[in-house]
Order: C-alpha cells, then sequence, then structure tokens
C-alpha cells in the first residue's frame, strides 16, 4: 500500500495538484490507522487508473499518428481472433483482483468493531445527537450552538459556522471506540470525515462502527443524510484527549449528574421569580425551538406553527407542559423530557406564555413540571 508515494512523485510532474495529499482536491489522510489505509487504498486506485488511462490513450493516439489513412497502412483484423479476447479478458481480470485484494482488507478492518474498550450509543433526532456511554450512565444531547444571529446574517460568521455544539462527544485517545447507531424519527448519518466514519443512523435498527483516534484534538463533521428541513443545522463535534484526561472527565460527569438530581429536589420546595425564569426561558427557547418556531415565536407557515396566540401557549398550563414532554406524534415536535430540566422546561413554558403578546402572567414552576412527570410514571408512560 505505500508503494504509492514513489508513484505520487512520478505523476507529481504531469499533475502537480493531484499530488497533493492534504489539498482541496484530495481526500484528508485522518487521524486513525482506518482513515490512513481508506487514503492509502484511494491512492492505490487511483493510480492503477491513472497508469491504465496513460497506457491507453497513448496507445490510441501512437495508433492513430503512425497508422493513418494518409499514409497507406492497412488495417490489422483482429476479428474473432482467440489471442486479443483472452488478453483483454485477462488483463482487465488480473487488475481487478490487485484491486479487490486491498480493498476487501481495508472493508474487514472498517467493520470489525469487536473488542471494544468503550461503547456508545449514538442516537440521532431532528436536529440533535445523543451520546450514551454505555455502563457508565453517562449521556447527554449535543445540540448546534452557532448563534441564530449568525445564521440570520445579522452577524459575522464564526470560523466554525454551523460546526460547533454545546456538548462534544469526548473519547480518549489510542482506545478502541465502539459506536452504536441508531435515530429517533428519520434516517440520519453520523460522519466524522478525519476518522472515515460514516454510519447511516436507521430507526429500529443498531449499525456498528468504531474508531481509534491517534491525535489528541478537535474533529468536526456533520449529518450526511438529508433528514429535514434543518439537516444542515446538524453538526458533529469530537474531542479525542489522553485516557487520563477521558477518565476525568468522565468522572466529573458522573459528579455533574447526581448534582442535577441533588439540584431538581432542591427546586422541588422553592417558587422562583418570573425574571428567573424568563432569562431561563429564553435561553432554552433560543437553544432549542427558535430554529422552527423561529426567534419571533411566528413559526414557518406551513411547516411550523405560530407560538404567538397559539393555542396551546394561551390554554391550560397541563397540557403546554405535556407538549413540551411527549412532543407530537408524527410531527418535528419533539419529547424534550429527556433533554431538558425541570428548570428548563418551566422557564421556557413560562417564556412562551410571557412572550410576542401572549403576556398571559402566568408563571410556570418547576414543582408543577415534576408533578407532571410523577403523572405519567404514574400512568405507565
Amino acid at each position: 500500500m505505500k508503494a504509492y508515494r514513489f508513484a505520487v512523485g512520478w505523476l507529481a510532474g504531469i499533475a502537480p495538484t493531484m499530488a497533493l495529499a492534504n489539498s482541496a482536491y484530495n481526500m484528508r489522510e485522518g487521524v486513525t490507522d482506518i482513515s490512513q489505509q481508506v487514503y492509502d487504498l484511494h491512492m492505490t486506485i487511483f493510480l492503477i487508473c491513472c497508469v491504465i488511462g496513460v497506457v491507453v490513450f497513448a496507445a490510441m493516439f501512437w495508433a492513430i499518428i503512425h497508422h493513418r489513412k494518409s499514409k497507406g497502412v492497412t488495417p490489422a483484423q483482429f476479428h474473432e481472433s482467440t489471442k486479443v479476447e483472452i488478453l483483454w479478458t485477462a488483463i482487465p481480470f488480473v487488475i481487478l483482483i490487485a484491486m479487490a485484494v486491498p480493498a476487501t482488507k481495508t472493508l474487514i478492518a472498517m467493520e470489525d468493531a469487536s473488542k471494544a474498550d468503550i461503547t456508545i450509543k449514538i442516537t440521532g433526532s431532528q436536529w440533535k445527537w445523543h451520546y450514551e456511554y454505555m455502563g457508565e450512565g453517562v449521556d447527554y444531547y449535543s445540540v448546534i450552538a452557532t448563534p441564530q444571529d449568525q445564521i440570520a446574517d445579522k452577524a459575522e460568521k464564526g470560523e466554525h459556522y454551523l460546526l460547533e455544539v454545546d456538548k462534544p462527544l469526548v473519547i480518549p485517545t489510542g482506545k478502541k471506540v465502539r459506536f452504536l447507531m441508531t435515530s429517533d424519527d428519520v434516517i440520519h448519518s453520523w460522519w466524522v470525515p478525519d476518522f472515515a466514519v460514516k454510519k447511516d443512523a436507521n430507526p429500529g435498527f443498531i449499525n456498528e462502527a468504531w474508531t481509534r483516534v491517534n491525535e489528541e484534538g478537535t474533529y468536526r463533521g456533520q449529518c450526511a443524510e438529508l433528514c429535514g428541513k434543518d439537516h444542515g443545522f446538524m453538526p458533529v463535534v469530537v474531542e479525542a484527549v489522553s485516557p487520563e484526561s477521558f477518565d476525568t472527565w468522565l468522572s466529573d460527569k458522573k459528579a455533574e449528574k447526581q448534582q442535577a438530581a441533588a439540584a431538581s429536589a432542591a427546586l422541588l420546595d422553592q417558587t422562583l421569580s418570573k425574571e428567573e425564569l424568563m432569562t431561563e426561558g429564553e435561553k432554552v427557547y433560543m437553544a432549542y425551538c427558535a430554529a422552527c418556531h423561529q426567534p419571533t415565536g411566528m413559526g414557518l407557515p406551513g411547516v411550523f406553527p405560530a407560538l404567538k396566540g397559539s393555542k396551546v401557549v394561551l390554554g391550560p398550563i397541563n397540557d403546554h407542559i405535556d407538549v413540551i414532554l411527549h412532543g407530537r406524534p408524527g410531527t418535528a415536535m419533539q419529547s424534550f423530557a429527556k433533554q431538558l430540566s425541570i428548570k428548563q422546561i418551566a422557564g421556557v413554558v413560562t417564556f412562551k406564555r410571557n412572550s410576542w403578546g401572549n403576556d398571559t402572567g402566568d408563571v410556570v414552576q418547576p414543582s408543577q413540571v415534576q408533578a407532571r412527570l410523577d403523572a405519567d410514571k404514574e400512568a405507565g408512560q
């Protein structure tokens, strides 16, 4: 596989831009052994095709020049020639075998997710990723973090425009990480070019992939399947850190989860001010709701309903909370019961009921949200 490097140097004299491994005209080599194998395979096949092209066109132009009609050359007859038929069958067969052997080895290696050090379940949903570290009790959602002002062309685009999230996936370097891919709704595709990993996340199915990252760093990708209106707002960000840093991060996440549970329990006995809930609710709304319902609350006619003057928003509080908790089956409105804390849900419900001229004056407390969750448990939902 490494032999292509000599050929690349030779080819550089003919097509210098194609010989640049990390140019905009070529694949990236990536940061994993598999990505390097894929790159090497790509270059090997590419160079074989180049050699075939050079040989075929050289023979063709030589024949055109030296056997043209004006020179009075009598064309040779190869009709029903057994030798020629054997040659033009055997040569392509040998070439295909030469291509198939390294390709098969690479594909087998890509699909071998056995003996993993860590298993992470990745669930796609419109339009975010949910990461669950199997057996560790750690899970969270990863949502696009690009400010709405940049998306709406009201601010200058950042360096990683549409490729930044609030919570990246964190994995250790030098460890085999197995990914289990699935989806809550439509077909998504988790793609990180530097890992040479692109795997569909299908609802009702589990697909496997794996990686072993050699270099620490931040690696970016996105959903590579047309999964809906906001398909372009579903980035993937992976932070590869040292095994020691990963262990520390994992311990911190477990502690955060315990602290969050304790904080939620403490909120049940508190009465939060309207100002605090409105501030919290606005942050949640802009992060989770504004992409569909718009920052103005006007929605997108015929696609996403307006919240200004909405019957749900202006209706009974419990019904409004239930929509946030359970979503709307058959629509893009998802369940946020596992994504948001009871304080966040109380805040966003309060914000919606007191924004854009709704002005209900309602203040929803975390205890009311917890009451709805408890009712769901009793009902077996």
